[in-house]
């Protein structure tokens, strides 16, 4: 019998599951998980998920004071978080709120306390990844932890430049957001694309390259994908992540899935760059599908958050009414 495309593609490349959904989790089996305050969001406004959810509100309730709503927030997470580290034998991703992204301290402070929240229930930091938005002040927060021993997860990652920077500061892991830069394109009148011309895939594949040219040891991880077909293009990168959806489609589809990216075969790496912060910001002001998804994801994330504080606030009222 034929493998599936997934089993197939866990062959060469580390799949994670772009969810919080921890019965998905369990049933796609993926080795990492990631998570971010989208997805958190529908988790927590999912009826199974209610018990978990009630422990954080009733702790919340005894805190008390101003604070409260954001400390239920970051323990929620590292609830969830904690659960999926059950299922997964590797890693975790846990989000740096998104709008500390332009605070490099505050995000430190940030990760420190989340890797605190995690050893408390038993959960080490090599289980855990920090998740940062691949700004500038990001980037400088993952440089110091990474030092640490916190590893970071560089996310919102759009182009090369944001490639260099963090792999200078000696990041665990980016995450290129692929389907997000062909939505800009398409947006912008471009293509129509295969899977070898999808923008997005073709920005994984320099980043590889460059990578691997140069002997950095950062992980790139594909995320946010569109169709199986830009999985399909970048089989054999260090990991992708992936929501269930799109698995679901993997593990159903057969036939002869190619390895398209290997360290022995990259490519012709760009130019070796050297950044600093000037350099970096210039760089990012030229490339406008960059910039703008940049923006746009973290204001994302940031609706998500406030819709999740809100949501906890009103359970926090209610939690008190009672």
């Amino acid at each position: 019998m034929t493998a599936s495309k997934l089993d197939q593609l866990r062959a060469m490349t580390t799949v994670v599951a772009d969810t919080g959904d921890i019965e998905a989790v369990r049933r796609l089996k993926p080795v990492d998980c990631t998570t971010n305050p989208t997805l958190l969001l529908k988790a927590v406004e999912t009826p199974a998920y209610a018990g978990l959810v009630e422990e954080a509100i009733a702790w919340g309730k005894r805190q008390g004071g101003a604070a409260a709503v954001e400390a239920v927030c970051d323990r929620l997470a590292v609830t969830f978080g904690t659960e999926l580290t059950r299922i997964v034998p590797g890693r975790v991703s846990t989000e740096v709120d998104a709008d500390l992204s332009f605070d490099t301290q505050a995000s430190i402070a940030k990760a420190r306390a989340i890797i605190a929240a995690y050893k408390e229930r038993g959960v080490g930091r090599e289980r855990i990844l920090i998740k940062i938005a691949s700004t500038w002040e990001g980037i400088q927060a993952a440089r110091v932890l990474q030092a640490e021993g916190i590893d970071c997860n560089l996310t919102l990652l759009f182009a090369l430049p944001q490639a260099v920077a963090a792999a200078d500061a000696k990041a665990f892991l980016i995450s290129p957001f692929v389907g997000r830069i062909l939505d800009w394109h398409v947006k912008a009148g471009g293509g129509p694309y295969t899977a070898e011309t999808d923008p997005g895939v073709v920005s994984v594949k320099s980043i590889y390259a460059y990578y691997k040219a140069f002997g950095i040891k950062t992980v790139v991880m594909g995320a946010s994908f569109r169709n199986t077909g830009e999985i399909e293009a970048l089989a054999g990168c260090d990991r992708l992540t992936i929501g269930p959806g799109l698995l679901d489609d993997l593990a159903a589809a057969t036939g002869d899935l190619p390895r398209k990216l290997s360290p022995e075969a990259s490519g012709k790496a760009p130019e070796k760059l050297d950044l600093d912060e000037k350099a970096f910001r210039f760089a990012m002001n030229e490339d406008p599908m960059a910039t703008e998804k940049l923006a746009e994801g973290i204001r994302g994330f940031v609706k998500d958050l406030r819709s999740l504080r809100k949501l906890v606030a009103a359970k926090l009222d209610e939690a008190k009414a009672a």
